[in-house]
């Protein structure tokens, strides 16, 4: 496979995983939790397939084999890093709308 197609598998997979997490803060916000949980799930898989091509292209190069690098491949780099970026933040944020979802509700049980 050309280095073209190898760069846009990586950036298709990393802006797959990128759009999934900030589904899951969007549905964090809302409280759909579950669904949530769900994207970010996606979200990783999504990582884990651009990370995978990643990763060949590393060991290629590892056991002697020229990779070319330009700079659509550098874009592709850059989407993956910060799709895993956004993933990580995403998840703490996920957790803190889920903290504060239950804090609400314990608030109003002792109200009520």
């Amino acid at each position: 496979m050309d280095i073209q197609s190898i760069a846009m598998q990586i950036i298709v997979n990393a802006g797959d995983a990128k759009s999934s997490a900030f589904k899951a803060l969007k549905y964090a916000k809302e409280g759909e939790f579950h669904k949530a949980e769900k994207s970010l799930k996606n979200c990783k898989e999504k990582i884990l397939s651009a990370h995978k091509i990643q990763t060949d292209m590393l060991q290629k190069e590892a056991g002697g084999d020229n990779v070319e690098v330009n700079l659509l491949m550098v874009h592709a780099q850059d989407h993956l890093m910060n799709s895993i970026l956004a993933k990580d933040l995403i998840e703490e944020m996920v957790s803190l709308y889920s903290r504060l979802n239950n804090n609400e509700e314990n608030s109003k049980a002792e109200t009520a």
